[in-house]
C-alpha cells in the first residue's frame, strides 16, 4: 500500500468536523474519534518508551499494530477479520511469558516509577487501558479483537516496566497506610 500525504494543513477540521477513512464527516468529539485519538496517543507514548528501552524491537511492531487498529477504527463499515490483531495477541502472550520468566514474584501492588523507562512503560499501560475503555464503549462486535489486543498490551507494558526496573528488583511497591 502506498501512502502519499501532500497536504497536511487542509482546514477541513476548522469547524469541529473531521473525515473518516471512508470519507464520511463526523464531529471531532464523537466517541469514535475519541477512541481513535486514544489509540494514536498510545502510539505516541510507545515512541517514548522506545527511547528508554533500546533494543526492544517488539516496540516497533506494537506501533505498527496500533496503526493497523487505527485503520480498522477509521472505516466504520470495515470488518476486522481479527487475524491481524489476533496474531498480535498471541505474540504479546509469548512476549509477556518471556519477560515474566526472570522477574521477581509480586508481593505487593507496584507503583508507577523506579526508572524513567519503567515510568514511561507504566504511562503506556494506563493509556492502553483508556484506549481499551474507549473502544469497548463503541460497543461494536467488529472490534472484539482490537479490545483483546489493547487489554493484552496493557499487561505487556506492566511486565515491561518491571523488566526495566531490573526485573522487579527496583520496583516501587505500594505500602498500605504510608503517605
Amino acid at each position: 500500500m502506498s501512502v502519499r500525504l501532500d497536504r497536511i494543513v487542509t482546514r477541513g477540521g476548522d469547524q469541529g468536523m473531521t473525515s473518516l477513512g471512508d470519507g464520511a464527516r463526523i464531529r471531532k468529539d464523537a466517541p469514535l474519534i475519541e477512541a481513535m485519538g486514544c489509540v494514536d496517543e498510545l502510539n505516541a507514548v510507545v515512541g517514548l518508551v522506545r527511547l528508554h528501552c533500546p533494543g526492544r524491537d517488539e516496540l516497533a511492531r506494537i506501533q505498527n499494530l496500533l496503526f493497523d487498529l487505527g485503520a480498522i477504527l477509521c472505516i466504520p463499515e470495515r470488518e476486522d477479520d481479527g487475524e491481524l490483531v489476533a496474531r498480535g495477541v498471541i505474540w504479546l502472550d509469548a512476549e509477556i511469558i518471556a519477560l515474566r520468566e526472570s522477574q521477581q514474584p509480586l508481593t505487593s501492588f507496584v507503583l508507577p516509577g523506579g526508572s524513567v523507562g519503567a515510568s514511561w512503560a507504566h504511562m503506556a499501560r494506563v493509556v492502553a487501558r483508556r484506549s481499551e475503555r474507549c473502544v469497548v464503549a463503541l460497543d461494536q462486535p467488529r472490534l472484539a479483537s482490537g479490545v483483546m489486543f489493547l487489554n493484552r498490551l496493557s499487561d505487556y507494558f506492566f511486565v515491561l516496566a518491571r523488566h526495566m526496573n531490573q526485573d522487579g528488583k527496583t520496583d516501587i511497591l505500594w505500602q498500605r497506610g504510608v503517605g
